[in-house]
């Protein structure tokens, strides 16, 4: 028997009120995720945002700040070290995409890092 009063586990009973929230406690733009400047980054090269899209310019990021660049199985590994199950086939797919828009750079030594102007793009928050 399911109890119309008990609140279901898991999900959200829709109350017709919009829970977006626009501002953060202290009055200034929320940021999803902290991944604001990324999605900047895809919007000036005319892409959409996707969370793999997110995922993977994160792990490149990263990888650029330790000053290295990672292969496809090398930002796979990162992504699921974090616990984020997307597929090597999906992971060399985005890659591709973003190669041929000008947002990663393809390596001679089959690894790929940031361009250096959406690295620019990251650092100014253009």
């Amino acid at each position: 028997m399911h109890d119309r009063q008990l609140p279901m586990e898991g999900k959200s009973r829709s109350s017709g009120v919009s829970m977006t929230v626009t501002h953060n406690v202290f009055g200034g733009p929320a940021e999803r995720g902290g991944n604001e400047h990324i999605r900047r980054l895809l919007k000036s090269y005319g892409l959409r945002t996707s969370l793999i899209r997110l995922k993977v310019i994160d792990a490149l990021l990263r990888a650029a700040n330790e000053n290295r660049c990672l292969g496809v199985r090398g930002v796979h590994s990162q992504l699921l070290g974090l616990d984020i199950p997307l597929s090597f086939l999906s992971v060399r797919e985005v890659l591709k995409r973003l190669c041929s828009e000008g947002v990663v750079t393809f390596n001679p030594d089959k690894s790929y890092c940031l361009h250096p102007k959406a690295m620019a793009v990251l650092e100014t928050g253009e």
